[in-house]
């Protein structure tokens, strides 16, 4: 699949005839250089409003940012990962939390388990809606006649102040006698429109500053059946991508943010290289033997990284094009992947920032807000220690761990 049609955004019943382009293109499109344009103006704002502004979101909605994942049934893109990554990556280029938040183009993955009439109702006004998820930690709810009543507060729902749905994570009241008898409690993700959740606005952290990571609460609360399923679920559609792991997915949009800011740094550090002296008399960076040794280390660990991270995307993809599912060898190579693409992006940061000197240690400056990005990159469940050991297990021929890959 090498194609996908353009369609403007219009009425559904006025729509004109699609445009066909290649995949290649989506970060040349007008529309996504634009966003891009609006996010590198403002990223200032980003960072100190702790959110991505709902109008820079409706930019990342006309790039098609969040139809990437939305089931082609309702007009959307059911995007190969190995492209819609390619998008966050370059948005990582200009800031980390506009990325961040972008990513989540990729969690329509998962509301396309819910029922087909919830998605019907999610998708009536077109394929753009952005959907954002704190499923954790875990409430209980009280099951009642024809769905859940449920009451609670979860964490780090990343964009929620730009999302349309926004998803709760459930589990039956009675969970920890199951638990006790040995029965696994069912997870399930709850969703709603946003307007029927509160958001308490409690982001105030080291680094991804504007992604609205706030928590959500919810106080007796009814979702009907339809709106619930199990986390993690495939989605029910025939779309490849509804078949693509989605854990491994949502560790490579976060490590995706991690390959853009590390070119960023990579890049701000060859623009400092020939800037002015702070001592009269020091050579400029570029004459200086660390700083070209840093530099050019930097360039090979992050073109190695990403090589390894998107050749893998690509052979997961490939594999589904002949089977149900990717084996498990291919499972745990994109954990892999995605979790040293993160680190070998937080190594070339850290490379960068040593490398230039005492005019990184600037609040302002870009460089630190790069660090301080990545580093909230590689502390995510996703990508974390955890990771490497269980990627270790799996290629040792041991089974692969609980919730593992």
């Amino acid at each position: 699949m090498n194609q996908i049609n353009l369609v403007q955004d219009t009425p559904a019943n006025t729509r004109t005839a699609p445009e066909t382009i290649d995949f290649s293109t989506l970060t040349e499109q007008p529309a996504f250089l634009e966003m891009l344009q609006e996010v590198r103006t403002r990223r200032d704002e980003i960072h100190a409003k702790r959110h991505v502004p709902r109008d820079i979101v409706a930019k990342m909605k006309q790039a098609r940012i969040f139809r990437a994942a939305t089931p082609s049934k309702f007009g959307g893109d059911a995007l190969a990962p190995h492209h819609f990554l390619k998008m966050v990556e370059k948005i990582g280029e200009v800031d980390g939390s506009a990325a961040w938040v972008a990513a989540f183009g990729s969690a329509n993955t998962y509301i396309a388990a819910l029922p087909d009439e919830a998605q019907a109702v999610i998708y009536a006004d077109g394929p753009d809606q952005v959907y954002a998820g704190g499923l954790y930690p875990l409430q209980k709810a009280e099951r009642v006649e024809g769905g859940w009543m449920a009451t609670g507060r979860w964490k780090f729902a990343s964009g929620c102040m730009g999302a349309d749905w926004i998803g709760v994570g459930i589990i039956g009241s009675d969970a920890v006698t199951k638990a006790a008898e040995g029965v696994p409690p069912e997870v399930l993700m709850a969703v709603s429109p946003a307007s029927e959740v509160e958001i308490v606005e409690t982001w105030d952290v080291m680094g991804m500053q504007g992604t609205g990571s706030h928590d959500t609460v919810v106080k007796d609360k009814f979702y009907a059946d339809m709106w619930t399923c199990k986390r993690g679920a495939s989605g029910i559609y025939d779309d490849t991508l509804f078949r693509y792991p989605p854990l491994a997915y949502q560790a490579q949009v976060h490590a995706a943010c991690n390959l853009g800011l590390a070119r960023s740094a990579l890049d701000l550090a060859t623009e400092m290289s020939g800037g002015a002296k702070l001592m009269p008399g020091a050579a400029r960076l570029a004459d200086r033997a660390y700083f070209r040794t840093g530099l050019a280390q930097g360039e090979a660990k992050l073109r190695a990284a990403r090589a390894f991270y998107y050749e893998t995307a690509e052979k997961a993809w490939d594999e589904l094009q002949d089977n149900e599912a990717v084996s498990l060898e291919t499972n745990n190579l994109l954990r892999l992947s995605a979790s040293h693409a993160a680190r070998a992006s937080e190594e070339t940061i850290q490379t960068c920032f040593r490398i230039v000197g005492m005019a990184a240690i600037q609040e302002t400056h870009q460089m630190q807000r790069i660090l301080r990005d990545c580093l909230v990159v590689t502390q995510h469940a996703a990508l974390n220690d955890a990771t490497m050991e269980n990627a270790g297990a799996v290629l040792s021929g041991l089974p692969a761990p609980a919730g593992y890959p």
